[in-house]
């Protein structure tokens, strides 16, 4: 029996996702869902998760989702452009969760769409980013 997706990803985890607390509750090749606790090792001053954090799960997502879609003989991916829009705060002791899916899926290069969102559903960020297909 294979695994699906979310199994792999869990089983594989990324030593820096595994760091973050990201917890991937959604896997498929057009979406990636995951949620990350607000705690206070991710935060700035007010106590609120820190840009570089949310950028990092954004990031984390976008390169998970290109590693499902390679092409074969792809030898992997890297990021190679990041744009990111902060919009709300999210507050410690919080979950935010990020959302994942393709803008473009290329054979040299590929772009996602992460929108991160508090607890309450308000939107914290939107990041674009793109990935050089290795």
């Amino acid at each position: 029996m294979s695994m699906d997706l979310l199994e792999q990803l869990d089983s594989q985890m990324l030593p820096f996702a595994e760091l973050l607390g990201l917890r991937y509750t959604l896997a498929e090749k057009d979406r990636i869902v995951a949620e990350l606790p607000v705690r206070d090792e991710l935060c700035t001053r007010p106590p609120v998760l820190h840009g570089g954090a949310a950028m990092a799960l954004a990031d984390t997502l976008g390169a998970t989702a290109t590693m499902l879609n390679l092409p074969d003989g792809a030898g992997g991916t890297t990021t190679i452009e990041s744009k990111t829009n902060f919009v709300a705060p999210a507050a410690v002791g919080s979950t935010v969760t990020a959302e994942c899916v393709p803008v473009h899926r290329g054979r040299r290069t590929m772009v996602w769409q992460t929108s991160i969102h508090n607890d309450k559903g308000r939107l914290v960020a939107m990041v674009t980013q793109t990935q050089l297909v290795l």
